[in-house]
């Protein structure tokens, strides 16, 4: 067995690939404990047991690293959130979503954007690291990279806030870029309120222990499902009340 301390060069494409994995998994595992903000490339060098220069043959910068794992958090996402809108959208085996059933009970006639609204923050608040990348994608990991590594994470990034949106579209009547607009808001937002929220730090413990800071404190999922629960229905407001599919 090849000790951490002497690992050997990946010369393979597939061992390439697997020490590539192997480092994603690595920065992955310590900026989910630690934070993003908090992890070097010689930390990650020293989880893989590779020392920092060897890191160069597989990753640019530890931005690179981070921005692929940024890109994969988007595909993931994307994946949960189109398969939980499938199952909201009219005739899914809900029916219309319960809008109908709803109305005739007297309740909220609009349970689809509180729904779908409630879903992205869901889904997001579920993936701590995705919130924490989606913060610092803009301000650090699209810097100190090459252009062809932003543009590779643009085109996925881009590409899964499309498929979302048309998901949304099924469920909620947007056009096309207000349900773009959706999509970009819930992820941004979320980056921010995560940040705001401070989960886990010292930070957190000192607003949560000093009433004169309480109002610090963030809750992440309502806060968020508020927000984009008001920005769904002002959009809704814009349609008329149209299907989904009749809006353009």
């Amino acid at each position: 067995m090849v000790s951490r301390s002497q690992p050997t060069r990946a010369r393979s494409p597939e061992a390439k690939r697997a020490r590539e994995a192997a480092i994603l998994d690595a920065a992955a595992r310590l900026a989910t404990v630690n934070g993003i903000r908090a992890v070097t490339l010689t930390d990650i060098a020293a989880e893989v047991g590779l020392h920092k220069s060897a890191m160069l043959r597989y990753f640019e910068t530890r931005e690179e690293i981070f921005l692929r794992l940024a890109a994969a958090g988007w595909v993931e996402w994307s994946r949960e959130v189109r398969e939980r809108l499938a199952a909201l959208a009219p005739g899914a085996g809900g029916g219309d979503g319960g809008d109908s059933a709803h109305a005739a009970n007297g309740a909220d006639p609009e349970p689809g954007p509180r729904a779908a609204a409630g879903l992205l923050a869901e889904t997001l608040v579920a993936r701590p690291l995705f919130c924490d990348l989606l913060a610092h994608t803009p301000m650090t990991l699209e810097h100190n990279v090459s252009l062809d590594s932003v543009r590779s994470f643009k085109v996925i990034a881009i590409a899964e806030v499309v498929a979302v949106g048309e998901a949304l579209r099924r469920v909620v009547a947007l056009t096309p870029a207000q349900a773009g607009d959706v999509v970009a808001t819930a992820t941004a937002m979320a980056g921010a309120l995560w940040q705001m929220a401070a989960p886990g730090t010292a930070l957190r413990r000192l607003y949560e222990s000093d009433p004169d800071l309480a109002h610090a404190v963030v809750d992440v999922a309502p806060r968020l499902t508020g927000i984009l629960s008001a920005l769904l229905r002002g959009y809704g407001a814009d349609g008329a009340g149209r299907p989904a599919d009749q809006v353009e």
